[in-house]
């Protein structure tokens, strides 16, 4: 029995250490370009092959607006005035292609979306589909951008495909990012400790 508590308390200890985030970046993603409406709602950074200022058209091997680190703060009305802005708006349900060169886990998708209660056919999405898993988007109150989260999405692979459900005529998205829980390295450390210490214990007790 005492040697239980004495590894009940180890696993509290090494638990207590173990939830930290890791958010690694894509190398590329492959999508098809956003829409022109009011304005172009291109990813006009993309870095990849492709025509970024073509509605619709095939981006591949790249990174664009989508990792950049910028969130939009405000409405597509007020942010991509007077030209390209911060969101890509697409007037289909785009399949974003996440690639990641090594084997990577990912716990959670966040991705922001611009909510703009209606105003020239742009809401947040009805849904999102990762790797053939579909979440609903609750819509919050009001007209302010926010951040939906997909979590536990258990994906460990080169490739995660994120399709946005529309609700509306338009949806835009300006920013997408993964997280996944890694143990902090403290961690191994006081469970190799508890391991030896356990093997002390039994090795005496014979």
């Amino acid at each position: 029995m005492k040697y239980v508590r004495l590894c009940t308390a180890l696993a509290v200890c090494c638990a207590s250490t173990l939830a930290t985030a890791a958010t690694p970046l894509p190398d590329s993603y492959d999508m098809l370009n956003g829409n022109t409406g009011s304005y172009h709602y291109w990813d006009d950074t993309y870095s990849g092959a492709g025509c970024v200022t073509c509605d619709n058209a095939s981006l591949s091997g790249g990174l664009g607006q989508l990792t950049d680190g910028i969130v939009a703060s405000d409405n597509w009305y007020v942010t991509e005035v007077p030209g390209n802005g911060p969101y890509v708006g697409w007037t289909i349900d785009p399949t974003i292609k996440f690639h990641f060169n090594a084997s990577t886990t990912v716990d959670t998708v966040k991705i922001h979306f611009d909510d703009s209660d209606g105003a020239g056919g742009v809401s947040a999405p009805a849904a999102v589909i990762i790797n053939g898993n579909t979440y609903t988007v609750t819509d919050p109150a009001g007209s302010t951008p926010f951040w939906f989260t997909a979590n536990g999405v258990g994906f460990t692979g080169n490739d995660l495909n994120v399709t946005i459900v529309r609700n509306n005529s338009w949806v835009f998205a300006s920013e997408v990012q993964f997280v996944n829980a890694v143990p902090e390295p403290e961690t191994y450390a006081m469970l190799l400790a508890g391991m030896a210490l356990v093997g002390a214990a039994v090795r005496r007790r014979r």
